[in-house]
């Protein structure tokens, strides 16, 4: 049957064990260098205020939120959103994740033409994330190759914004280990090197969601274009 289609996990589960891998990779670094105080013994609080003053970005907001690793940098209404681990914490893993959302701050500020790509195709992104795969379905099931490529369309969508969103990190990665050597914000290489071990593992992520949407855009391609020879 479709719905048990053991060909599924040959194209997903790659992509799947290095979801996998990449989330143990970032629970490990996050949760070790968490416990590690900076040496300037500055809170994200701290971080976010100065990083935002030195990079003149005195008009970005900062909030504290709840959860862990929910933090982000909302460019609607260009504020800063920081966990509470985060923002209170004084940790190493403090410094690196804030000057990362701040890497976005100073994207959004420039105008980084992938960050603006990449919010104009959210909306497209939400709806064909779950009516892509219901068209790809309904069109395979009911032998129309029509419909089932305007699933496959719809749902390629999340593709280009995942194959977008990796540069979007990266850069900001970037940037962010930058600030934090010019500002003098990391006290020595230990510091730097624990934060370019936080950033370089939540990069991970953003590599496999792009493997993930990748293999199963792939997927649904093998299906359609195998069902057309077999005919």
């Amino acid at each position: 049957m479709f719905f048990f289609d053991p060909l599924y996990f040959v194209f997903a589960l790659p992509a799947l064990l290095l979801a996998l891998y990449a989330q143990m990779k970032v629970q490990s670094a996050y949760n070790k260098w968490l416990q590690v105080p900076n040496r300037r013994g500055w809170s994200g609080m701290d971080t976010a205020r100065y990083l935002l003053s030195a990079n003149q970005l005195g008009d970005v907001g900062v909030k504290g939120i709840p959860g862990k690793l929910t933090d982000h940098y909302d460019p609607r209404d260009r504020t800063l959103h920081l966990s509470q681990d985060v923002a209170n914490g004084r940790s190493v893993a403090s410094l690196a994740i804030v000057a990362h959302e701040i890497g976005h701050a100073v994207q959004d500020s420039t105008n980084y033409a992938p960050l603006k790509m990449r919010g104009a195709i959210v909306p497209a992104v939400q709806v064909g994330s779950w009516v892509g795969p219901l068209m790809f379905l309904l069109g395979f099931l009911l032998r129309s190759p029509a419909i089932a490529w305007l699933g496959v369309i719809l749902f390629g969508v999340t593709f280009v914004f995942a194959l977008i969103t990796l540069p979007v990190e990266l850069n900001a990665s970037t940037r962010a280990l930058a600030m934090l050597r010019e500002n003098n914000v990391v006290a020595n290489s230990e510091e730097a090197s624990a934060a370019k071990d936080v950033l370089s593992a939540a990069a991970l992520t953003y590599i496999a969601a792009l493997a993930q949407s990748l293999m199963t855009l792939l997927y649904y391609v093998f299906l359609l274009t195998g069902s057309s020879r077999r005919r």
